[in-house]
Order: C-alpha cells, then sequence, then structure tokens
C-alpha cells in the first residue's frame, strides 16, 4: 500500500515542478525557445563597418589639392590652344567660314533655284545680289551659288544610278563606286581646266574655285530627271528630257557667267575690250557646252 501510495502520489507531482520551475526562470510556458533575433540585430549593427565620411573621400581631397586644381586649369588651356591651332591650320586649307556661306540655304531657295535650273528661259534677273561689298546668303537670293544642290545632286545621282544598275540585273558595289568615282574625277577635272583657261586668258573675275565647284555640279540635276525619266517611261523619254535639261544648263550657265566674266571689261581700253571680251565670250561658251557633254556621257549607259 504504501508503494503503491506512494506512485499514485508522486506521478501526478511531477508535472507542477516542471511547470513551477519554469515560471521562476521567468519563461513563458508556451515559448519553447529563447528569442534571441534582437541580439542578432544588434550584433549585426555592431559588426557593420562605418560609412566614409565625405571630408575623408579621397577624389574630393584630391579636388580639393591646390596643385590638382591647377593641373586642370593647366590641361585646359593646353587643349584649347590644341582645338585653336587646329581650326587656324584647318581654315588655311579648307575655308570653313566660306563654306558655311554656300550651305546657308533653306528650303525656299532649294525650291525656286531647282526650277530655275530647268525653266531658265523666264527668269529676267541674273545679278547677285550684295549688302555691303558682301553677297547676301543664297537663302535670300536665288542667283547666288550654293554647295547645297551639288553635293545632294551628286549623291541622287549616284543612288539613281545604282537603281537603274539594278534594273538591268548589272548592279554590284564595285560598279557604283566606279560609277561614283568616275562621276567626282570628271567634275574635279572640269574645274580645273576652267581655271587654268581661266588664268591662260588672264581674266580677272571674282569667280572662286568654290563658285565654279557649284555652277559644274548644277548638271547632276538634270543628270537625275533624264535617268528617272528614262526609267520610268523609256529610252527615247530619256533622250527628250535629258535634251530638254542640256538646253535649260547651257542657258543657264551662259546667263550666270557672262555677268561674272564680263563684269571687268568697262574698265578695260576699247581695244582691249573688244578682244578680251571674245576671250571671255568663247571661254563661257566654251564651259557652257561641256555641260551636256558631261551630262550625256555619264547618263547615257544607265537608261535600255
Amino acid at each position: 500500500m504504501k508503494v503503491e501510495g506512494f506512485s499514485l502520489l508522486k506521478a501526478p507531482t511531477a508535472p507542477n515542478m516542471r511547470l513551477r520551475n519554469n515560471s521562476e526562470d521567468g519563461l513563458d510556458g508556451s515559448q519553447l525557445f529563447e528569442d534571441t533575433s534582437g541580439a542578432a540585430r544588434g550584433l549585426q549593427t555592431g559588426n557593420q563597418p562605418a560609412r566614409p565620411q565625405a571630408a575623408g573621400f579621397p577624389a574630393q581631397s584630391i579636388l580639393s589639392d591646390p596643385m590638382s586644381n591647377l593641373a586642370m586649369a593647366y590641361g585646359s588651356s593646353l587643349a584649347s590652344q590644341g582645338r585653336e591651332m587646329v581650326d587656324k591650320n584647318l581654315d588655311r586649307f579648307i575655308p570653313i567660314s566660306k563654306l558655311k556661306y554656300y550651305f546657308a540655304v533653306d528650303t525656299i531657295y532649294v525650291g525656286k533655284k531647282l526650277g530655275l535650273l530647268v525653266f531658265p528661259y523666264m527668269h529676267e534677273n541674273w545679278e547677285v545680289s550684295y549688302q555691303q561689298d558682301t553677297p547676301v546668303a543664297p537663302r535670300f537670293d536665288v542667283n547666288a551659288p550654293d554647295l547645297y544642290i551639288p553635293a545632294m545632286g551628286f549623291i541622287t545621282y549616284v543612288l539613281v544610278a545604282g537603281l537603274a544598275l539594278g534594273t538591268q540585273n548589272r548592279f554590284s558595289p564595285e560598279l557604283l563606286g566606279v560609277q561614283a568615282s568616275s562621276a567626282l574625277v570628271w567634275l574635279i577635272m572640269e574645274v580645273l581646266a576652267v581655271l587654268l583657261s581661266l588664268y591662260l586668258v588672264t581674266v580677272n573675275t571674282d569667280l572662286t574655285t568654290i563658285d565654279l565647284l557649284a555652277f559644274s555640279g548644277y548638271k547632276y540635276v538634270g543628270m537625275i530627271v533624264g535617268v528617272v525619266t528614262g526609267l520610268l517611261f523609256g529610252r527615247p523619254a530619256y533622250h527628250l528630257s535629258l535634251l530638254w535639261c542640256c538646253a535649260a544648263i547651257f542657258v543657264f550657265m551662259i546667263r550666270t557667267l557672262r555677268l561674272k566674266l564680263l563684269s571687268e571689261a568697262a574698265a578695260e581700253g576699247r581695244l582691249v575690250r573688244g578682244t578680251r571680251n571674245q576671250l571671255r565670250m568663247y571661254l563661257t561658251m566654251s564651259i557652257a557646252a561641256a555641260q551636256p557633254i558631261f551630262m550625256y556621257w555619264l547618263t547615257y549607259h544607265l537608261v535600255r
């Protein structure tokens, strides 16, 4: 009885002792493990390295160094001097300031100039306007020469030539390059020939090399019209349109260059003036007559 009584009394007292011990330790009965998240956060916060202060950052310390500032100023001055030297030497060979004048165009000028190149017969005033002994920009005067239309005309001519070769199953990058290079070489040779002729005839004129390049480049407009017409309507249409454009560029060159080449004739004597007028007129006729020849030579093989 005692053993059984002892066992009956002892068994229910064990859980009470376990609960009492847990309450004495300060732990909740429903919590199985101890919460260590706060300690972990504190450990992470304590182990993180301190961020660098703005005053101790190396780049700012370099920038704040007087020697570094002096070196940067010296480098910028050297760069500006080098840029000025390059611009000065480049302007000696390529007149950038003059080229800006020849590209000072707008949409209205381009439209009027294209119409003048195709229909020059009704135009009356061919003199270039001046403002304080300086010719006005092309966008203000349709008679002023420009380089925008010749440059765009050359590029368009090369593209149209590639299209024409493609319709004939003869397109290749090499052949297109030959077409573009030949057109450019003929243009340069034409300008050099005119310059040599002006030197041999000893004509005093205000025509520059860029002016001659612009006037010689206007023939690409008629070449494009002829090739496109031939591709659309056949070879007879090509001949008719090219004939019209050749006559138009001939009249345009005669009326334009006549004022340029004969502008100094009034200041000379009668005998000298008569002789040089003939030479200048022959030279003007030769330059104008060369335009249709080049136009046909560079386009006849593109239309079949």
